[in-house]
Order: C-alpha cells, then structure tokens, then sequence
C-alpha cells in the first residue's frame, strides 16, 4: 500500500472516533498504536510507552501548566468583571460602545489569561446579558465574544505560542512579541465591523437605554476597578520583559507569574478561602493534563506517520510543487484552515509545525511570521462548525441565542481574521519588526 492511501486511511479512522464522541488524545492516540502495529509488528509495542513519555519530558513544557495556572486564578477572580465594567464606561460615547468594550476587554483578559475558552466564559457571561438588555443584536452580542475570545492564543502569554516554540526549537520570547501587534490589528478589525454590524442592524445601545441601565458607575467606582486590574496587567508586562531581556526563561517567568497572580487574587478579592483556591488547582489541573495528552498522542501520531513515510510522502510533494511560493503560502493556509476544523490548535500545532518547518524556510519566509499567520488559522478553527469550541461555550452561558445565530453572528469575525492574514502578508514586518527591534 503506498503512503498516501495509508494516509488517508488513518485519516478516516481518526475523524471516525471522533465522530463518536471519543477525546481527541484517546483517537490519536489508538490510531497511532494500531498504524504501528500494523506496521511495524507487535514488537513496537515495547516502545510505545517510551515513546508517549519522551514526547513531553522536554522541560520547556513546566511553562504550559504555570501559564495555565495563571489564567485560572485571573478568570476565578472577578478581574474580568471590573475590566469589563471599567471599558464600559470609557467607551460610553463611542459607537456601539457596549460591544466594543467587549471586545477590548477581551483582548486585555486574553493577555492575562491566554486561555480562549477562559476569556469567553468570562467576558462572555457578563457582556451577552447586557448587550441584549440593551438592544444589540443576538448575533453581534454572540459573535464579537466568540471572536474576541480567539485572541487569547494570540496575545501573549500564548500556550499554543510555547509549543509552536518548542516543536519548532524557536524563540518562546521572540513568538510571544510577535504576536502583540498583530493581535491588536485582529481587535481593531474586530472593532470595525462591530460598530459596521450594529449600523447595519439598526440598533446599539444609545443614551437613553444607557442610562436605563441597571449597571450605574461613578467614576470613582470605574477608577478602583481599574487600579484592581492594573496589578495583573503589570504581571504580564513583567513576564515580556523578562522573557524578551533574557532575564528569565519562559518556565522561571511563567513560574513567576502564576504564584503573582494567585497572590494578587488573594490580597486585591480577598480570596482566603480553600474553595476559590481549589477550583485555581483543579481546572489548572485539568486543562494542563488535557493539553499534555494532546501533545504526547499527537507525537505519536507524528512518529507513526512518518513510519509509514506519509509526512515525508506529503512534504516532498508539497516542496515539489513548482510555483510561486505565494501560491504555496496559499496551499499551506488552505490545509491549516481544514485542519483547525477538525482539531485543537495545540494538536495542530504538534502535527504539522515540524513537518512545515523546513518547507517554509526552504521558501524563504520568517518562521515568526509563520507562527502568527498558523495561530491565525487555528483562530478560525475555534469559531467555525464543525468543533467551534468557542461557538459551543457562547451557546452554553447564552442557551436563549441560538446555535444558528452564534454561528451567524460569528462568521464576519471569521473573514476579519482572513482579512488579517492578508494584511500579514502583503505587510509582514507587522509581525517581524517589534521582535527584532526589542530582541535584536
């Protein structure tokens, strides 16, 4: 059998189990195993174990539950609350003001919790309710907290940026710089087409409805829950310096940061009790011991394609192709989109960033440009059917909006992050410049 039908094979295998529901590390992980031994005989059995632990016995991987543990005690804290509130009322006067601070308290919380999942959970149980109490339109509501919460893998710390670094032997600093930019360019898209839909709808939140608000702020009140955010914004402030002035590695500063944030969240919201700490460690635990599984099976699954000589199969072929290497940059965006359909960004990230690697240099691109044109792509994937993991928490803390509407309301914000991707590209020094200017 050749290595392509092989491929495709295990392909249909794998969207198989997880058609039926099975965890997306379990189906990479008895796909690989049966491709093995099929294979290569029951003798590789006596490595498989080996080979799952050697796959994340990489240090640089302490950084990845430490950075997780510092978003959960910022989305366990009523942090995301005050900065939400604040930004409501700075942006009182501007367009469709409601959601755009939405948005920007997105962009702000992504950076301190770099979890998209956390940001849309927590921006998102506050923001729906009232842009609707307001008048805003279900999908608006919907969509920019769906999309503003993809930027939580953009906007650093970013767990996805630390495997892209490590799969890749990059520089952790130098990607989470990378990402600022561009990050800020996504938002302001964002932004725009908010204020665009809202026009379109015939109703944002005007004055009148504004001051019916049940939320009333005195500026005093908005200036306290700002100077209670401040702390952690200099925590993740801190974190970049010390990664970008090559103070600390990303393990010691993500290391830092965690025990900083869980202290900042017991002083500033006096959370003492055992309880408010036990949901920090657990849904650290949690999500750390997912993404670790992810990584080690996707490894695996890594090893058994290239056994079977399918990645080097489909590699060749793609560098064989004779043309402009735009058209290549093209074919290789189209393949990560499909991708972020069916899988998670970090198992995306493990499968395909080492594989792509050489192709990309060989055609004369920036590896951390790359990193943030994939990072994009995976951005896509969580806010369109069929997995849309973003899509499914907004149905979740929202059921009144329909799965229709949030999937709707979500799709511009999609063609905003091609749009971005397109700007990169035509102008890639947006993601180039500032590392080189601050890393050298």
């Amino acid at each position: 059998m050749n290595p392509l039908t092989s491929g495709l094979l295990v392909v249909i295998a794998l969207f198989a189990l997880m058609a039926i529901g099975t965890p997306i590390a379990f189906a990479l992980g008895a796909v690989s195993l049966a491709a093995l031994v099929i294979n290569r005989g029951m003798p590789e059995l006596t490595y498989f174990g080996e080979t799952f632990y050697d796959s994340i016995a990489e240090f640089g991987f302490v950084a990845i539950p430490m950075f997780i543990m510092m978003g959960a005690a910022v989305a366990s804290s009523p942090t995301g609350r005050d900065l939400y509130r604040s930004l409501d009322v700075w942006l009182a006067r501007v367009p469709a003001g409601l959601a755009v601070s939405n948005i920007g308290a997105c962009s702000i919380f992504a950076a301190l919790s770099g979890s998209s999942p956390a940001t849309c959970a927590a921006i998102g149980k506050m923001g729906i309710p009232e842009m609707r109490a307001r008048g805003y339109p279900d999908g608006v509501a919907a969509g920019c907290i769906a999309a503003g919460g993809t930027l939580g893998i953009l906007i650093p710390p970013s767990v996805t940026m630390i495997v892209y670094g490590i799969a890749t032997e990059t520089s952790i600093g130098r990607l989470f710089i990378a990402g600022i930019i561009p990050g800020f360019m996504l938002a302001g898209l964002f932004i725009i087409w908010t204020i665009i839909a809202c026009k379109i709808a015939g109703g944002y939140g005007d004055e009148a409805a504004r001051a019916a608000s049940q939320v009333k702020r005195t500026l005093r009140q908005n200036i306290d829950s700002m100077v209670r955010v401040l702390p952690f914004l200099a925590v993740v402030v801190g974190i970049l310096y010390t990664l970008y002035g090559g103070v600390a590695t990303p393990s010691e500063a993500a290391g830092a940061g965690a025990f900083l944030c869980i202290a900042l969240a017991v002083i500033i919201y006096r959370m003492w009790q055992w309880k408010p700490l036990k949901l920090i460690f657990r849904d650290t635990l949690r999500e750390s011991v997912m993404i670790m599984l992810i990584i080690a099976a996707a490894e695996i699954f890594a090893f058994a394609l290239s056994s079977m000589f399918i990645t080097q199969t489909l590699a060749n072929a793609i560098a064989d192709m004779d043309v402009n290497r735009w058209v290549l940059m093209a074919v290789i965006n189209l393949f990560l989109l499909l991708a972020g359909f069916f899988l998670p960004p970090v198992a995306v990230i493990v499968m395909t960033a080492p594989i792509l690697m050489p192709i990309i240099l060989n055609a004369g691109f920036d590896p951390y440009w790359f990193a943030v044109i994939l990072t994009i792509n995976l951005e896509i994937g969580l806010i369109t059917p069929p997995v849309g993991l973003n899509l499914f928490i907004i149905n979740g803390i929202a059921p009144e909006i329909s799965l229709r509407d949030v999937l709707l309301g979500s799709l511009p914000y999609a063609l905003c992050m091609v749009l971005a991707i397109v700007i990169l590209c035509f102008f890639p020094g947006l993601a180039t410049w500032l590392p080189s200017a601050m890393m050298g």
